[in-house]
């Protein structure tokens, strides 16, 4: 079986061999820049002897307590052992982290490994700019662990021009969905003694804040935070988002799951002016402060003091939350509205919210991958990077982890912010993991239909402009929408449409709607 296996191997280097002396003198490809440092030799194995430092783009303000370095000591002893290379983290921090990460990605720093996503980190924006590198051909030879246990299927998924540009997240189970987290015992006080399941009872849970409680603010959000928009038209219709960035809120929508291949927008229909005018009058009742736009105040922090009555995120953020709560705020007992609540019209997450990419740019590639197999596939790695060390970070009891005694979280916390790979098998539950959420997961998953754009990969290209336009627009306008500070909501709704318009709304749509008929050729061809 092991003659086998390296015969198979000396195959396909000779098969990439033979391609890559084909293709010389030609436009370089990602599958021709192989190192010399890093080559299969005729007996199977990968050369390793040239040491390399490998760097890896993570998305994140960087951990300032030292614990990170101490971490990755140990992570790199590991690495220099198994494949003779060093991990670099890169961190692309938080505050305006689109314009930093695409940047940087364009600017052609040779950066190695890099988190991406579908649809939150313009992957596939990121793609047709040459940003990453073909790794179709590399895989085999360098991450054959990754490789072998990622499905066909999936790897379509990652797929631009018919080349894997991407490695997805595909064997971790999480739901990303949002919605709001409130207290049930300040509910039950204020006579709301069932689920609040849509925006109504929401507004009914925030009035009774504003009667009940003084000095704490319903909802003390920042200016920035216009998911409610989303959440609206999430709960009160059944469009779908498309994959396509514009700025602040997504201007382009598939019209349902039946129909998602109708590319629509809820902005130009009357769900939209229902939903300036529901946050107009929330803003006039006080539910968030005056100067909501301009507040940098921290939401979670305040929920957890008491201090306000409500926190926007999503249902893994809610998974490590109310065990938290139960500490910090007694019998506060809080629960999730998820958007989905209302219709019941949830949709499963993409397995590229989560990806890897290499960069095009990369002195390493194959060093990366196989930087990046290992992080992936060897446990004792694998928890090092996601968890940091045992007896600092965590200790394991009753198969949980749980915080050491002593463990002080300003000195003593550690994050990598690795969410390009991470797998079920080697991940170990958290004593901050609600026991309740197989409850919630067992009904996502009696509910949920599958993501239906794995295979859409829209070619901004001839639109680059007209976006960029837009995302402008709704920078500009969608956040005094979505707390009610743009006057008369009617008004207000309008000159949004007007300015989308002026700014290439019909052009962007034809196009969309144009290569969504192709995708619609495509999946029903399978």
């Amino acid at each position: 079986m092991l003659k086998m296996r390296k015969f198979l191997v000396l195959v396909i280097v000779m098969l990439l061999t033979f391609s890559l002396a084909a293709c010389n003198g030609s436009k370089k490809t990602g599958s021709e820049k192989t190192n010399p440092g890093t080559k299969v030799n005729e007996d199977g194995e990968v050369d390793t002897s040239k040491f390399v430092t490998i760097t890896y783009m993570m998305l994140g303000d960087k951990p300032t307590n030292g614990q990170l370095e101490k971490v990755m000591e140990q992570v790199n002893a590991k690495l220099k052992e198994k494949v003779n290379a060093n991990l670099e983290l890169k961190w692309i921090e938080w505050a305006d982290y689109m314009t930093k990460y695409n940047l940087t990605l364009a600017s052609g720093e040779p950066v190695d490994l890099i988190i991406t996503a579908t649809d939150w980190l313009d992957a596939w924006g990121n793609a047709q700019k040459g940003a990453f590198l073909d790794i179709s051909d590399l895989l085999p030879i360098y991450a054959p662990q990754t490789w072998q246990e990622v499905p066909e299927e999936h790897w379509a998924e990652t797929k631009y021009d018919g080349k894997i540009v991407m490695i997805p997240e595909d064997s971790f189970t999480q739901w990303v969905n949002h919605g709001f987290f409130y207290r049930t015992d300040w509910a039950k006080e204020f006579g709301i003694n069932e689920h609040i399941k849509d925006f109504d009872m929401l507004g009914k849970y925030f009035q009774g804040i504003i009667d009940n409680k003084p000095g704490v603010v319903p909802w003390d959000a920042q200016g920035t935070n216009v998911t409610t928009a989303w959440g609206y038209v999430n709960s009160y219709s059944d469009a779908i988002e498309l994959p396509i960035t514009t700025g602040v809120f997504p201007i382009y929508w598939g019209k349902s799951y039946e129909d998602f291949t109708t590319v629509t927008s809820p902005v130009f229909d009357q769900i939209f002016v229902d939903y300036a005018r529901l946050m107009k009058d929330w803003a006039d009742k006080g539910y968030w402060r005056a100067d909501v736009l301009n507040y940098k105040g921290d939401t979670r922090e305040l929920f957890q003091a008491g201090k306000t009555g409500a926190d926007q995120h999503h249902t893994q953020t809610f998974s490590g939350l109310r065990p938290q709560m139960d500490k910090k705020q007694p019998g506060s007992e809080i629960d999730m509205f998820a958007w989905s609540d209302t219709r019941d019209n949830l949709i499963s997450m993409s397995i590229t919210h989560g990806a890897t990419a290499v960069g095009a740019h990369s002195k390493n590639p194959e060093r990366a991958l196989m930087v990046y197999d290992l992080i992936r596939n060897d446990e004792e790695i694998y928890r090092l990077f996601n968890y940091g060390i045992e007896g600092v970070q965590y200790e394991i009891v009753d198969g949980k982890r749980v915080r050491p005694e002593g463990y002080d979280d300003t000195k003593d916390s550690f994050s990598s912010n690795f969410w390009g790979g991470r797998v079920d098998k080697f991940e170990i539950p958290s004593e901050d993991q609600w026991d309740g959420m197989e409850g919630i997961y067992a009904k996502y998953d009696n509910i949920k239909n599958p993501f239906p754009y794995g295979q859409f990969v829209f070619d901004s290209k001839p639109v680059d402009a007209e976006i960029a336009a837009l995302s402008q627009v709704t920078a500009q306008l969608i956040p005094a929408i979505a707390f009610g500070k743009a006057g008369d909501p009617d008004k207000a709704v309008q000159d949004l449409r007007k300015r989308l318009e002026a700014a290439g709304y019909e052009k962007v749509l034809n196009e969309i709607q144009k290569q969504m008929d192709e995708y619609k050729k495509l999946v029903e061809s399978n």
